[in-house]
């Protein structure tokens, strides 16, 4: 029996690029394309229809900017991917881009191989950020850049309090990358227990992303 394909909406206005990107993920068996759209509003009409995986999102689209349109995206869908691939090298889109809830972050001269295995691991539940970006969050994170605000409340280590011992084991498990399947793996437990612990942990910590809260154990040492 044959894996199931990853299913994808891509958003970005230029039609060119969004055409040339449909032909080149069509090319891969691992994904089936189910929609495209060239700003956030059309979008988010075509979503209900389309029911994606992972949506691939640019950020400099006419209306409502990509990383603002996040949230739109993963409400009543919290099991959807969000992966920014975009030109923007901003460390402040950044930073919003992972407030808002974005599971990736590449960019747009990233290599055809890195983007289509970027998206299995994000469709994996692991989080990826373009290397060129991964310094500026860094950065940020020992407080040399703009500050990545993880969420606006609950925060630090009064949130991570209200986590119970195995779903901290997995919040740090999260902060060094690990997918739900390995997760499960090295803890012994079925990878839906995991997924469960996983939502708790974004309720109890009013995150949305995983990479959001791999920010968040990043900057409390954790991991």
């Amino acid at each position: 029996m044959a894996p199931q394909k990853i299913r994808l909406l891509v958003v970005d206005d230029h039609t060119l690029f969004r055409r040339g990107l449909i032909a080149l993920l069509s090319q891969d068996e691992r994904f089936e394309v189910v929609g495209e759209a060239g700003d956030v509003s059309e979008a988010l009409r075509v979503l209900p229809s389309t029911r994606p995986d992972l949506v691939l999102l640019d950020n400099h689209l006419p209306g409502v900017k990509g990383v603002d349109a996040i949230p739109s995206f993963k409400e009543g869908m919290p099991e959807l991917h969000v992966m920014m691939l975009t030109v923007s090298e901003d460390e402040d889109d950044l930073s919003r881009a992972l407030q808002g809830g974005a599971d990736g972050y590449l960019l747009k001269t990233s290599e055809s191989d890195q983007l289509c295995d970027a998206i299995v691991k994000v469709s994996e539940g692991q989080s990826m950020i373009s290397q060129q970006m991964m310094g500026k969050l860094v950065a940020a994170l020992r407080g040399q850049g703009t500050p990545v605000r993880v969420a606006e409340q609950p925060a630090g280590a009064q949130a991570i309090d209200k986590l119970s011992p195995r779903e901290k084991e997995i919040l740090t498990l999260i902060a060094k990358g690990q997918s739900n399947k390995l997760i499960a793996r090295e803890l012994d437990i079925a990878e839906t227990t995991v997924k469960i612990h996983v939502q708790h942990i974004f309720k109890k910590l009013d995150l949305s992303s995983r990479v959001q809260v791999a920010v968040l154990a990043a900057s409390l040492g954790l991991g």
